[in-house]
């Protein structure tokens, strides 16, 4: 992990770097003697090794430095404000897209072949063709505007958080649903359900007790990623619906080339992400036994 992060970190220094611009590039060009005093300020006069020396040392003390764009807060504050925010949105997306996904992908199982298979899987078709910002703004002209049940946008209430949550969810939603599908029918086809239904067992037990929990793997490696990108917040999503989470800052951020806001949520955001795969590996052991954490001496 440490390793990764190191990597992830390089790589964002060299590229925010090369990029052309910088954070005080505007319309109006500044003096050259007030541009050089703002690039003395933050230390961007320094030789690029030494920036970036001082950039890992700040980070190993959890300090991301100043926001270029935000006057007077430092990226941690941007991250304190904001991933609350997100991680709220972020887990009404989760439990949307993991039940709907999971009901979904069960039910075109048990019904293979049928009208229920063929139409749980038009809707995970479409929830991954369809662009989530076309899915945003079909909810809010429907929903919200045509139908008033829902707001457009802003982040006052939970009715605020509905809309942009279930667009979040959609895609997700889709790849789970898709995931459980496929594992569930190679379940189904293994020997030890065949004797399970040999051994009269009723449905409900084979389905809940022997099928569904093996079929689960392929679902959990894919919330690994899933949760690290949800609770970070969309960048799109958030956009949209006015949505003052952490993927509204990053925007932002890019736009007026923030170098230390880019940084610092992309660091945040990696951690988050090497995070979630750790408890991914743990969680394969206490669900399925067979997987060992650690393998014995000699194995």
């Amino acid at each position: 992990m440490i390793i990764s992060l190191l990597v992830i970190v390089t790589a964002t220094f060299g590229l925010m770097r090369a990029a052309p611009g910088g954070p005080f590039t505007g319309e109006k060009e500044l003096p050259p003697a007030i541009q050089a005093n703002l690039n003395a300020f933050y230390g961007l006069d320094q030789p690029w090794y030494k920036q970036y020396f001082d950039y890992l040392v700040s980070i190993a003390q959890w300090d991301f430095g100043p926001s270029f764009t935000y006057k007077g807060q430092t990226v941690n504050d941007l991250i304190n404000n904001g991933f609350p925010v997100s991680f709220y949105l972020g887990m009404e997306a989760i439990l949307v897209a993991v039940a709907v996904g999971i009901l979904l992908g069960t039910i075109a199982a048990l019904k293979h072949n049928e009208w229920q298979d063929y139409g749980a899987m038009i809707v995970a078709v479409l929830g991954i063709s369809v662009p989530s910002f076309i899915i945003a703004s079909v909810f809010q002209y429907f929903l919200a505007m045509q139908l008033g049940l829902f707001p457009v946008a802003r982040w006052d209430s939970f009715m605020h958080s509905v809309l942009p949550a279930l667009a979040l969810a959609t895609t997700p939603m889709a790849f789970i649903a898709r995931l459980t599908r496929s594992s569930m029918l190679e379940v189904l086809s293994n020997d030890y359900i065949r004797t399970a239904k040999s051994k009269g067992l009723s449905k409900n037990v084979i389905i809940w007790r022997h099928t569904i929990r093996n079929a689960l793997l392929p679902v959990v490696s894919y919330m690994g990623p899933l949760i690290s990108a949800i609770l970070t917040g969309s960048f799109i999503i958030e956009k949209i619906f006015g949505v003052p989470g952490l993927g509204m800052h990053f925007v932002t951020s890019i736009t007026n080339r923030d170098y230390t806001t880019i940084m610092g949520v992309t660091v945040f955001f990696s951690i988050l992400l090497l995070v979630s795969i750790l408890l991914v590996d743990i969680a394969y052991g206490l669900i399925d036994p067979r997987i060992q954490i650690a393998g014995k001496k000699g194995d």
